[in-house]
């Protein structure tokens, strides 16, 4: 299948830049993939779309400041992404400039200018090069800390999507940039979808009688990455690591044995259910790792409603949405929102796939 037929003009000025003043006052695209109605509403009317004893599945992710500045010995800038931990001091990242590193080369970083530094100064954190790989990447160990992610809070720099322009690390999108229910860290891109719920939607949600359960699923930099190849059989997927507790898996599979919805909050849910899941839908507790590749046509065994953002053209989130709603009424529903003015990417509005 053409990559290209996934492609979409989208004009620069729907591209959000900065977040919404409420997390819950973002418009949503309503689009029922059976009839191909399309309804606009507000996120705030999500919760009223759910029935009694339907369960809801989140990304509980944490996302770090994946986004370091530090300097070689001789003084020169080195600018890492961290992309996934191997250990718990080893991760594997994005070096830029990567062709002046040597294995051995010891990086130093400075304090963020809005880490909140108490006094006395800790020891700085330090990186070594361990390995060089293709394509920019390098493993590094750190040193320094006996907690990196406290030590990242510190150093780091939230790693906010290249097409958010306005500046890196202002103090809102260390709040803003992350859901209201992260709790393990470990990601270096939001899930999206998740960035619009408050403490009122929990509420709702609760009143309804609607089941909310939990994953993690630690995103990483590729989810921004548009399919290159022609051909989207030739596209290779980034891997990510997941964890499916053991309630999450039992209220899922009992969903599916009732004849219950299982709604899905965003496509990283979507990939870390549909990797464990078997042919009847029923899914396995457990941590692992997916290179999942959703898209047209796919035959879904967990996900029956998907609540999501929109997406770049021609990359794999989009790819799976319209694997979910189909692939016209998907690119019909975009051509919708764009023609509605509707707020595009992370910080933007979103859609109800139901």
């Amino acid at each position: 299948m053409k990559t290209a037929n996934f492609d979409y003009a989208l004009p620069p000025e729907l591209i959000a830049q900065q977040p919404l003043p409420d997390r819950d006052g973002a418009r949503m695209l309503v689009l029922d993939r059976v009839g191909g109605g399309i309804h606009h509403k507000q996120f705030t009317a999500f919760p009223e779309h759910l029935r009694p004893g339907e369960v809801l599945v989140l990304n509980d992710t944490k996302v770090i400041p994946a986004r370091l500045i530090g300097r070689k010995p001789s003084g020169g800038e080195v600018k890492l992404l961290l992309v996934e931990a191997l250990s718990a001091s080893r991760w594997l990242a994005l070096a830029r400039p990567a062709k002046r590193l040597r294995e051995g080369t010891e990086i130093v970083f400075a304090e963020s200018p809005i880490s909140n530094l108490q006094s006395p100064k800790p020891e700085p954190l330090r990186a070594t090069v361990e390995a060089k790989r293709d394509g920019g990447e390098i493993v590094v160990r750190f040193t320094g800390t006996d907690d990196l992610f406290a030590a990242l809070q510190r150093v780091g720099h939230v790693p906010l999507p290249p097409y958010i322009r306005h500046g890196e690390d202002a103090p809102a999108d260390r709040e803003r940039y992350q859901t209201v229910f992260a709790r393990q860290p470990g990601a270096v891109a939001a899930p999206t979808a998740g960035l619009h719920f408050t403490a009122r939607t929990f509420e709702a949600l609760a009143r309804r009688g609607v089941l909310v359960h939990r994953l993690t699923l630690h995103v990483g930099p590729g989810t921004f990455k548009p399919v290159a190849t022609d051909e989207i059989e030739q596209h290779t997927m980034h891997i990510e690591r997941f964890d499916i507790p053991p309630d999450t898996a039992a209220a899922v599979n009992a969903a599916k044995r009732d004849g219950r919805r299982v709604v899905c909050v965003g496509t990283t849910t979507v990939r870390a259910l549909e990797s464990v899941a078997d042919a009847d839908g029923l899914v396995r507790a457990g941590a692992g790792e997916t290179d999942i590749f959703i898209y047209p046509p796919y035959s879904f065994r967990v996900a029956d409603a998907l609540l999501t953002n929109f997406h770049l053209p021609c990359s794999t989130l989009l790819m799976l949405v319209c694997a979910f709603a189909g692939q016209e009424p998907a690119l019909r529903a975009y051509a919708e929102a764009i023609r509605e003015r509707y707020r595009f990417y992370s910080y933007g509005d979103c859609m109800l796939i139901v």
